[in-house]
């Protein structure tokens, strides 16, 4: 089961996995989803708020037991799954509520509220604007266009090369149903008003030319930030991460969230009341984004996926490690729901001050946020696996993970090579004894995967790696 609670709506899908060993006969099992058929899509439900910033637990847990008899089932029947809070909601006290009121719902989910960071990557994945850069050899842009924020994502060839984040947002501005009036106006949207001239307030009623202009200059900021490295005062005021490098071409954009139904079709707004039948400005937003793409130039690529683009379940599957190639620390274990970040989506570079930056960016961009305790580095190894290429990776990675590593947290690395042991002996020679580091290998995991560690088996010789990957809906209906 996947439950995404996001700023605007709660939507809830349960499927059913085929989990199978790929490997060999003779080889490391290696366990892998090889089909997935969707027995249950909920009513999008929109997500039940005690403010504008607070979830009612209470309420989502009663739409979790309402969309489990809908289904016919019970909360016994499901192994496995994800609670994803994204957006404005997602909010570290947000986590512990929902932890605390769907304990006998969802049992031993993972549990993410997830940064604009890594929702923007969540977002890229479900959409299927990462499978599209990886099938049409194109840098892609995926924006997801939800309630409270622009999360942008950026693929090349499956692997995410830059986010961002921009707090734009369909319902920012809350205008009461089928009506004018002006109910509510978020923070972000007030240096909006401020950008136009517009001094409105809550109570005012407003006209369809004031919320186009309004809408349009939020539109700006999104196509801007994908295409400019030149940026308006307002974009900028309304970054919450740092702006995209943009150097990499943008080949191919696509629109998800619950804006970008109205971004491909040929909706025309005519009235405020028209525009205000969800209660906010979302399809408005859309109508102006759709405008700014075709005044940019820009024929974005359709999602496979948009309101559901982000998660929709989770599968699980376990690997058993041979001891004799591994480094950990038993007192570090068990570590549950660690993120997976890739820091070398082109391989890793030569030199250990370029491992460093490269380390230090993907870290910063999932935990600058606080929603984030642990961290793994996912990772193929050296090309070459030498002496010096084990060395000067170590120095990177130990460089690159300074700030992270300060705070008592420990080194975990995953490598597909075999080659964990002996990068682990060289991070902890140049550590020290008492730091604490988690080296596997000969696990497959992607940026926005989970991984639970378990404790050590047959006297440290077996790790027990749980690999939680957040399922998607297919892609395959993309168009070119």
């Amino acid at each position: 089961m996947g439950i995404d609670i996001g700023t605007t709506t709660t939507q809830l899908v349960i499927s059913r996995l085929t989990i199978k060993n790929i490997a060999p006969g003779s080889a490391v099992p290696r366990m892998e989803i090889t089909d997935k058929e969707v027995l249950h899509r909920s009513d999008i439900h929109f997500t039940p708020l005690k403010d504008h910033d607070l979830i009612d637990a209470v309420a989502v847990a009663r739409i979790v037991e309402t969309e489990y008899k809908t289904a016919g089932l019970t909360p016994e029947g499901i192994d496995t799954g994800a609670v994803i809070i994204t957006g404005e909601t997602a909010k570290k006290e947000n986590a512990k509520n929902i932890l605390e009121s769907m304990a006998g719902l969802a049992g031993d989910f993972v549990v993410a509220t997830a940064g604009v960071n890594l929702e923007s990557i969540l977002a890229g994945k479900g959409s299927g604007a990462a499978g599209y850069s990886k099938e049409k050899h194109r840098v892609t842009v995926n924006v997801d266009i939800g309630g409270g924020t622009s999360n942008i994502g950026v693929f090349r060839e499956g692997r995410t090369i830059d986010t961002a984040c921009l707090n734009i947002g369909g319902h920012l501005i809350e205008i009461e149903r089928n009506s004018d009036k002006i109910l509510y106006i978020a923070e972000p949207a007030r240096a909006v008003l401020r950008e136009c001239g517009m001094p409105l307030v809550v109570g005012d009623r407003v006209h369809l030319s004031e919320l186009k202009t309004i809408t349009r200059t939020m539109a700006k900021s999104v196509i801007e930030s994908i295409t400019s490295l030149a940026l308006a005062d307002v974009t900028r005021e309304l970054l919450m991460t740092p702006p995209l490098r943009l150097d990499y071409p943008v080949e191919r954009v696509m629109i998800s969230g619950g804006v970008a139904d109205y971004v491909y079709s040929d909706f025309n707004p005519m009235s405020v009341a028209q525009v205000s039948q969800y209660g906010d400005i979302g399809p408005l937003l859309g109508w102006a984004v759709r405008e700014e793409l075709s005044s940019a130039g820009i024929d974005p690529v359709k999602p496979g996926e948009t309101i559901r683009a982000t998660v929709i379940g989770a599968g699980t599957h376990s690997v058993n490690l041979s001891g004799s190639t591994i480094t950990v620390r038993e007192e570090s274990l068990p570590l549950k729901n660690v993120s997976v970040i890739s820091p070398f989506p082109e391989g890793i570079p030569e030199s250990a001050e370029l491992i460093a930056e490269c380390v230090q960016r993907v870290v910063e961009r999932v935990v600058s946020d606080g929603s984030t305790q642990y961290v793994a580095l996912a990772m193929d190894g050296p090309e070459v696996v030498t002496f010096t290429a084990i060395q000067t990776l170590a120095d990177g990675l130990i460089k690159g993970m300074a700030e992270y590593l300060g705070e008592g947290k420990p080194l975990i690395i995953v490598l597909q090579k075999d080659c964990a042991k002996v990068l682990g002996q060289t991070l902890q020679i140049r550590m020290g004894q008492s730091a604490e580091i988690v080296c596997i290998d000969q696990v497959r995991v992607d940026e926005g995967d989970y991984i639970d560690l378990g404790k050590p088996l047959m006297g440290g010789r077996v790790v027990p790696v749980v690999v939680k990957t957040l399922v998607f809906e297919s892609s395959n209906n993309i168009k070119n």
